[in-house]
């Protein structure tokens, strides 16, 4: 698979790490001051760059017929314009908040969680998440994700970083150094407490995914998620 990494920051380096190991080939880096080989070299593009040249990336990786794996977060009041000019060029599209495998499946047990604990209402949901100090959007995509997840399946109907009402989620972003990412959703009462956590060891599970997403993709059209690629 020959691969262009758009976005080279730690991300982008693990990407290019792993990528190799596994066999691939990267034809096309770009970063903030980086740019080498050929972008229309590439089967597919994996686009971890900042929020503020996402849409840019992506949106040329489309006009020139090439699969794009997106995970940079902050951008998102900007993907229904993704997805549009995705399909009106016949593109290929995966965004994930979190391309980690083990993420992907703890999305599926909070949702689970959320059905399981609707009915009991002594049990009041909140949640925190910690990211490295260099992380831009707070609270973080996987966080947001997790919160759209509790609302699909109780009666909570947004999320908020302070002051919550009695419909929204309280969400706590901390930033710490070198922290890679730990998300916890903790149903809390007078009574106890029920906590489930995922935390990140290392980039490499985030780096996996994306390229086992990449992989999958090659020979699709149209818009997925990573929900698609691991058949959950």
């Amino acid at each position: 698979m020959k691969i262009a990494l758009l976005g080279y920051g730690k991300m982008g380096k693990k990407i290019e790490e792993l990528a190799k190991q596994a066999g691939h080939t990267i034809v096309y880096k770009k970063g903030s001051s980086l740019e080498e080989g050929s972008l229309n070299k590439a089967d597919v593009a994996i686009e971890f760059s900042v929020p503020e040249t996402a849409v840019a990336n992506i949106t040329r990786c489309f006009e020139e017929g090439i699969p794009v794996v997106s995970g940079t977060t902050g951008w998102l009041d900007h993907y229904k314009k993704i997805n549009t000019i995705c399909k009106n060029c016949n593109g290929s599209f995966i965004y994930a908040s979190n391309f980690s495998v083990g993420v992907n499946l703890f999305f599926k047990l909070n949702e689970f969680a959320a059905k399981l604990l609707a009915p009991w209402d002594e049990y009041e949901v909140s949640m925190e998440e910690i990211h490295h100090i260099e992380k831009k959007d707070a609270p973080s995509g996987t966080a947001i994700s997790l919160a759209e997840g509790i609302m699909e399946h109780s009666n909570k109907e947004n999320w908020t970083l302070e002051n919550p009402s009695e419909k929204e989620i309280e969400i706590t972003a901390k930033r710490i150094k070198d922290v890679k990412g730990t998300h916890t959703i903790m149903y809390d009462s007078t009574i106890d407490c029920i906590r489930l956590t995922h935390e990140a060891h290392s980039r490499d599970g985030f780096a996996k995914g994306a390229i086992l997403a990449a992989s999958w993709l090659q020979d699709k059209k149209g818009i997925y998620t990573m929900q698609d690629v691991l058949g959950i």
